[in-house]
């Protein structure tokens, strides 16, 4: 709910920023800059955090930097793993996107190459989750839940893969209405509901697909490195799988740990550092929020 969400926003804003402060030790004015997300995201929780942005800044006299929210989960990982290649690959799995992604430097182009033609694969956990009657967000619990089923029980679709679906593309609407109609047929005929084997099946069928056309992106534009964030970059069978099948590819994979997989500030700061350190001018601060911002526009102007 935007409006619910937009105030969640405003109640936490300056709590968190003292919070932040006071952990790190710092004083306001040791600040250098300050970076916002000015999309993409629900237009009331942006139009919040730009708006404090806006006022930090202005108040501090500090350089205002609106930052693209993708482009943040791929500069995530420079805060596990350290600086990333000159050119890599990120796989971008949350709640409202599934995106394959050739980065050619945060500071230089991000392009998209791949992304959900409908549900994303988070999405799609939530329905499934609710569907099962698991707590939401759906990924942690059916994750949990997957462990003690069997991945191979039942064949659930895999979505675009076919010789002449598009290569990067992901589709996880048919998977999620398969597994719904496999509950239904159970329940019609009486049979009770092997609720791991259908949480681990679920999850190989997103699995298999997201890490088989990400490999394939890497080895047909000849990158050799693989990052994979967003929320679902927590879940343990998709980074098991990423592991083997990069492994026998050759690729270098990059996951960070799952706190920085999810959306958090931490991952706006450190892109925002990047694009100081790579001389960015400040954007200006009639700033306006960008609800669809595209992941090609990393900075805000």
């Amino acid at each position: 709910m935007p409006e619910v969400a937009s105030r969640a926003h405003l109640e936490a804003m300056v709590p968190t920023m003292r919070r932040a402060l006071e952990k790190a030790d710092v004083e306001l004015s040791d600040i250098h800059s300050i970076a916002v997300t000015a999309g993409p995201g629900l237009a009331g929780a942006l139009l919040v955090g730009v708006s404090a942005a806006k006022a930090y800044a202005a108040a501090l006299d500090k350089p205002l930097l609106g930052v693209n929210h993708l482009a943040g989960h791929v500069a995530a990982d420079t805060l596990e793993h350290g600086p990333l290649p000159k050119r890599c690959l990120a796989l971008l799995v949350s709640g409202g996107h599934s995106q394959l992604l050739l980065v050619e430097g945060l500071a230089e182009r991000i392009t998209e190459i791949g992304s959900t033609v409908d549900d994303a694969a988070g999405e799609a956990y939530d329905k499934v989750a609710r569907l099962l009657d698991l707590p939401y967000p759906g990924g942690p619990p059916i994750d949990k839940l997957a462990k003690q089923g069997n991945g191979c029980a039942i064949t659930f679709p895999r979505g675009l893969t076919g010789p002449r679906d598009a290569k990067y593309d992901f589709s996880f609407s048919g998977l999620k209405t398969a597994v719904a109609r496999w509950v239904e047929r159970q329940e019609r005929a009486g049979e009770e509901i092997p609720l791991a084997d259908v949480a681990a099946s679920f999850q190989e069928a997103v699995a298999d697909v997201l890490t088989a056309k990400a490999v394939r992106a890497c080895k047909d534009l000849g990158v050799d490195t693989l990052v994979i964030s967003g929320g679902v970059a927590a879940n343990s069978r998709l980074s098991g799988l990423a592991a083997e099948r990069c492994a026998e590819a050759g690729i270098q994979l990059r996951v960070p740990r799952p706190r920085l997989c999810t959306d958090n500030g931490a991952m706006i700061a450190a892109l925002g550092a990047h694009l100081v350190a790579a001389g960015a001018k400040p954007s200006p601060l009639d700033l306006s929020t960008t609800p669809g911002l595209p992941v090609s526009t990393v900075q805000v102007f």
